[in-house]
């Protein structure tokens, strides 16, 4: 499932290397493992997607995310 903005993402953690491609922000001591967060927008590159989170300053690599089932 491809993600976008307005939907609900469950951070499920980063590694140096998830931070370091395409310079992502480091999420590591500013978002939490396990809680959900709204997307802000995509945007989308060739070989990653950054994540704009609501309330965050930067961008995130999206892998660091599960897309949240709202049922």
């Amino acid at each position: 499932m491809r993600i976008q903005k307005g939907d609900t993402v469950k951070y499920i953690g980063s590694s140096p290397e998830m931070v370091n491609w395409g310079a992502n922000t480091d999420p590591n001591g500013v978002l939490t493992k396990g809680k959900e967060y709204t997307v802000e927008y995509t945007e989308v590159h060739t070989s990653h997607t950054k994540l704009k989170l609501a309330g965050y300053e930067g961008k995130f690599n999206s892998v660091s995310f599960m897309k949240s089932q709202n049922l």
